[in-house]
């Protein structure tokens, strides 16, 4: 016998009616302001796939990026205040001093290269770029690397904002391997290390092998074997550089509060590629400290294994472009070895891990980030080798 008090069983009908009526109650208005995403620790919107871009997981502090710098700073304040220590904390301590000497002004630039590319438009750089994929795209991209005062931190900086904004992963892999040593003022320094014949001969070969990198990781891309940039855009009809250009202009008005904006966001935005320049300045200044200087000129004769060691040597050593002039054209004057000195200025840009690395929190692929040696790295030796049999 049923109970006289119970209710009785609930119809569909009377369970659809209450479901109905509590999904109601939880939607919000269609007119009701929504809250903006906060701002994630690259600068950009918040996402789930970017929680990491910058390091570690939310909250939690970025040791790579903080030891680093700690490591570099006590070298640097070692070689100013201990001048009398140990011979491998002076060693250590003067490499970590010359590096922050070398290439202070080009970290700088970077920084606030980083703040400007964030305030471009993406169709503005995809103006400025054109297509991303095409061939034209790419010669704009290996004229901008090449043209580009700046020293290599400072280009792996311009060059991952370029791809935040748009510019295609093989632009992007271009304008990287043109740009660390083809500024003007180094493109002077070495000419008159090495001569005219040289450096242009340099300058040449490097660009075909930015344009056939850059060319193969984009066909790479449409053949659906690499991810493609999820920043791309497509210019909408009609688009028009001249009022966008004026639209940044205006974003840029001076100002102590603008200013301070800028800062913050280029400070931010370049922060998963100083964590990784500063790793590779302590990584260097520890090889200067412990591998003899006489073993590193011995190791790098004109031979296809001294060749390898170059190979090897740039790919562990962080040598900026102030220094990989100086050090190329001892390798092409002393050792009278110019394929190897061919070969240490073209993998400084191919074979980096700092690239490398910062490819890989940028795109957050791995794929895109070893396209980056893995296709570049046998052109550079193929022509090296060329140069060095030909040069006998």
């Amino acid at each position: 016998m049923s109970d006289c008090c119970s209710k009785p069983p609930a119809g569909d009908g009377d369970r659809d009616r209450r479901a109905l009526r509590r999904s109601l109650l939880n939607l919000t208005p269609m007119d009701a302001p929504s809250k903006p995403e906060p701002a994630s620790c690259c600068g950009g919107s918040s996402d789930a796939a970017e929680s990491s871009c910058c390091g570690g997981a939310k909250g939690r502090p970025d040791f790579l990026l903080w030891g680093s710098l700690a490591l570099f700073l006590a070298g640097v304040a070692a070689h100013l205040l201990i001048p009398d220590g140990p011979k491998w904390l002076h060693v250590f301590g003067h490499g970590c001093y010359e590096l922050l000497v070398k290439s202070w002004w080009g970290l700088l630039f970077g920084i606030v290269a980083v703040a400007l590319i964030g305030r471009l438009p993406r169709e503005l750089v995809a103006a400025i770029l054109g297509r991303g994929g095409s061939v034209g795209g790419l010669f704009r991209a290996v004229g901008a690397g090449v043209l580009l005062d700046l020293c290599n931190h400072g280009i792996l900086m311009v060059g991952m904002g370029l791809y935040k904004r748009g510019a295609s992963l093989g632009q992007t892999i271009a304008f990287l391997i043109a740009s660390p040593w083809n500024s003007f003022s180094l493109t002077l320094i070495l000419a008159a290390l090495i001569g005219w014949k040289w450096m242009l001969l340099f300058i040449l070969l490097s660009m075909v092998i930015a344009l056939i990198t850059g060319w193969i990781a984009d066909r790479l891309v449409d053949a659906g074997k690499l991810p493609p940039n999820p920043n791309r855009v497509d210019l909408p009809k009609g688009y028009r550089v001249g009022p966008a250009i004026h639209g940044v202009l205006r974003s840029l008005k001076p100002g102590a509060e603008n200013y301070r904006h800028l800062a913050k966001e280029g400070l931010a935005g370049s922060r998963m590629v100083l964590r990784w320049i500063f790793f590779g300045f302590v990584l260097t200044a520890a090889i200067r400290a412990f591998v003899p200087e006489s073993d590193f000129r011995d190791y790098f004769g004109p031979t296809l294994l001294g060749m390898l060691r170059t190979l090897l040597a740039t790919t562990l050593m962080e040598v900026c472009s102030e220094g990989s002039s100086p050090i190329a054209a001892d390798l092409l004057t002393r050792a009278n070895a110019p394929g190897n000195a061919f070969v240490f200025l073209m993998t400084g840009a191919a074979t980096d891990y700092t690239e490398v690395m910062s490819l890989r929190d940028t795109t957050k692929s791995w794929k895109s980030a070893l396209a980056l040696p893995l296709i570049s790295t046998p052109q550079v030796l193929l022509i090296g080798w060329l140069i060095q049999h030909f040069a006998k």
